[in-house]
């Protein structure tokens, strides 16, 4: 009775998670997804699968093409996810109180996790990379699927942001000298000073003037003018007795 391949004499380059924290029937569901599929495809649907268990796989993947780029020097671009499976670990045996007097077991399991990647064929090859073409636009190239090449982008990324942002901000002022802003705001003010003063002078010297142009007029009336004026104040002055005694 033919049983095929045994699970550990299967070709490829592989890499192993052992006693991870989470059950065997998690973990396969997640390894469904990416069974058969490229390396960089299946790195971008664990990247957005919502479980946590795909973190564990994401990094046992990683490790496997590293494994294949370093001890095999495959290239990462022709590898693919040619099995994956998760294995029973060992169950730890807890208890939980419960009521009158009883207990009742938690059984907190563990599994080990395989994923082996291996060269794919020629003609699927060609394919894949015909249809990678087709699907980025001209003038752009596709990202690189290992995870390294993926940092050293985002942090030539990072720093390229932080020196067009330094260019682009102007230079500090030294503390305790003007600015051309403060400077523009003084100027303004002491000009407003300077035009309320010279229209308070402008009043000052019109009274002053007003007053000397009275005490002139004064100074030049002639004597007719100052008898005339005693002459009848003198007649006021006689017939305010008269009307009083009427």
């Amino acid at each position: 009775m033919a049983f095929g391949v045994k699970t550990n004499e299967r070709p490829g380059t592989r890499a192993q998670v052992r006693y991870s924290r989470v059950s065997a029937y998690k973990a396969r569901e997640v390894l469904d997804l990416i069974r058969g599929r490229h390396v960089s495809e299946a790195d971008d649907i664990l990247r957005f699968v919502e479980r946590d268990v795909a973190i564990v796989i994401r990094k046992c993947l990683a490790s496997a093409v590293a494994n294949a780029a370093a001890n095999d020097s495959q290239d990462p671009e022709t590898l693919f996810v040619s099995a994956c499976f998760a294995d029973e670990g060992p169950t730890l045996k807890r208890w939980r109180p419960r009521a009158r007097g009883r207990a009742t077991r938690i059984r907190k399991r563990t599994c080990h996790i395989t994923v082996i990647v291996s060269r794919l064929p020629d003609a699927e090859l060609r394919r894949w990379q015909d249809r990678q073409a087709a699907s980025v636009p001209a003038g752009r190239t596709r990202r690189r699927a290992t995870p390294a090449a993926d940092r050293r982008a985002r942090v030539a990324r990072s720093r390229k942001k932080e020196t067009t942002v330094a260019e682009d901000e102007p230079t500090s002022p030294v503390p305790g000298e003007p600015t051309p802003e403060t400077i523009e705001v003084a100027e303004d003010a002491a000009g407003e000073g300077a035009g309320a003063g010279e229209g308070a002078g402008t009043g000052a010297e019109e009274e002053a003037g007003a007053d000397e142009l009275a005490e002139s007029t004064e100074l030049a009336m002639p004597a007719e003018a100052e008898i005339a004026l005693q002459d009848a104040a003198a007649e006021a002055d006689e017939a305010g007795p008269d009307e009083e005694e009427l």
